[in-house]
């Protein structure tokens, strides 16, 4: 799509267009709100300046909308609107063994009994092994650390997501 395209959706198809790149209902209507862009960067800096001042129920609502990682069959599933996003953002998952995809979700388990919430990570371009040792690194964090990485690390997979929307590189 382009930035005229976007510009150009009914406000229900852009509602449903920009859902796909992040979850959050408060995230998605004020970016609606903001429509038309005047420019792709212009939807960039939205994106971002409504995340960053989001309250943290929005940030919250953003992680339920992505599968654990390593986790293809809720994947398949649950999140079929951003299924092929999600598989390549998690390609690295895709070549490990048994036992690592084990130790994932070991960690996912320890990690939401924790936190409250999965495991959020920009999963793009890492291995199964990166991301397990990020998982392990952000386990001792506290529960206010851990929530601002892992907002910054959803606004990150946002902004792919718009990226791939414009179909950017």
């Amino acid at each position: 799509m382009t930035i005229k395209q976007i510009n150009a959706l009914p406000p229900t198809k852009l509602y449903e267009t920009l859902a796909r790149c992040c979850g959050a209902s408060y995230w998605v209507e004020e970016m609606v709100n903001k429509a038309p862009f005047s420019n792709e960067q212009a939807l960039f800096n939205w994106a971002d300046e409504i995340w960053e001042n989001a309250h943290q129920d929005c940030w919250l609502e953003a992680f339920t909308h992505h599968p654990k990682i390593g986790d293809i069959k809720t994947l398949e599933k649950k999140f079929a609107n951003t299924k092929q996003w999600a598989e390549g953002e998690q390609s690295g998952v895709k070549q490990a063994n048994k036992k690592m995809l084990t130790a994932l979700a070991e960690g996912n388990q320890a990690y939401e009994e924790k936190f409250g919430y999965i495991f959020i990570v920009c999963a793009t371009g890492k291995s199964a092994t990166e991301m397990l040792d990020l998982l392990n690194q952000r386990l001792p964090n506290t529960g206010e650390e851990e929530l601002k990485i892992a907002m910054k690390e959803q606004q990150k997979i946002t902004k792919i997501r718009l990226k791939k929307l414009l179909n950017w590189n």
